[in-house]
């Protein structure tokens, strides 16, 4: 049984790797600020800290074999919000638990980037070696935060996932990404409306980037640097398409000023052995099945934005 600290355990993400975690038989630690809530089921080898990452101290490392670190201001218009809590959790956050890692003995440092990192490529295979350009105070946080965990892989196994967008359902689920908004749109509205549409997204669905997580703990030393981990590059318009086919709805196109486009090339962890199972039509399906059930609503606390606008401080309007 290994000790994993998972950071931001009770998110978007971390509430799909958690127990997973724990149904391979790992003792979890998970810190967390809760600013979403917990979502976590209790578990004899589950311990939850409700906890700022960047109030973290190296004593509270003491054990720990593995961090799995997740917690971050997440996605452009949140970091948007208050680019110094973005940057201070992101990249601060980020460097003060690398080196209370490092002191405290911990072997392997899993770290989660962003695709978007890339900023704007004309490539039609990004892999890992291109340049970096990102556009935004979010994309340019998680580059500081990558290079400075990556520093540290004399100390320990660093390992960095740069993850395409995410989709899909979770305990904390977000409708503030691209498979997941336009699917709910399509079912509260009948209409989903596509901003330009010819931007290309890569996907991921969230039980793939879960296990990717778990896969590159399982590697270890045998798979240390960073990682592509998208799928599917998909044009926002052909992503609303094929949530159309699913839930017939009107595709409304207007003009958009965000110019982000990017395609992930993966095979480098393709070739470490990691085969995706899910997909973007996957995700749209759990997505519908669980509104029809009444599992899933159009609720507030589902917009990272509009949640920290009412609920973090410093993020008020």
């Amino acid at each position: 049984m290994k000790h994993i600290l998972v950071t931001g355990g009770s998110g978007y993400k971390g509430a799909v790797l958690v127990p997973k975690l724990l149904d391979r038989g790992d003792r979890v630690t998970v810190v967390d600020a809760m600013w979403f809530g917990n979502v976590l089921q209790p578990h004899p080898d589950l311990t939850v800290v409700e906890k700022d990452v960047r109030d973290l101290s190296e004593g509270e490392l003491e054990g720990v074999d593995a961090i799995v670190h997740l917690a971050n201001v997440a996605n452009d218009p949140s970091a948007d919000l208050n680019p110094r809590l973005s940057w201070e959790v992101n990249a601060l956050g980020t460097m003060q638990l690398a080196e209370n890692a490092k002191r405290a003995g911990v072997k392997q440092f899993v770290f989660a980037s962003s695709g978007s990192v890339y900023g704007i490529k004309d490539e039609e295979q990004v892999t890992e070696d291109l340049s970096l350009t990102p556009i935004s105070d979010y994309n340019r946080s998680k580059m500081v935060a990558e290079r400075v965990v990556l520093s540290y892989d004399r100390d320990m196994v660093v390992q960095c996932l740069r993850p395409a967008t995410v989709c899909g359902t979770s305990p904390r689920m977000r409708l503030d990404v691209a498979v997941n908004m336009l699917t709910m749109q399509a079912l509260t509205r009948g209409k989903i409306t596509v901003f330009g549409g010819a931007q290309v997204r890569p996907n991921i669905h969230i039980d793939d980037v879960a296990d990717a997580y778990l896969h590159l703990l399982n590697l270890g030393a045998k798979a240390p640097g960073i990682f592509n981990a998208g799928f599917e590059n998909l044009s926002v318009l052909e992503i609303a398409q094929r949530v159309a086919e699913q839930v017939p709805a009107e595709i409304q196109v207007t003009e958009s000023n965000d110019p982000r486009s990017y395609r992930l090339n993966s095979d480098k962890l393709l070739a470490t052995g990691f085969t995706p199972k899910k997909s973007v039509n996957d995700a749209i399906v759990e997505i519908v099945r669980e509104f029809k059930d009444g599992k899933l609503a159009d609720s507030e606390d589902c917009y990272n934005v509009k949640w920290m606008k009412k609920a973090v401080v410093g993020c008020a309007s």
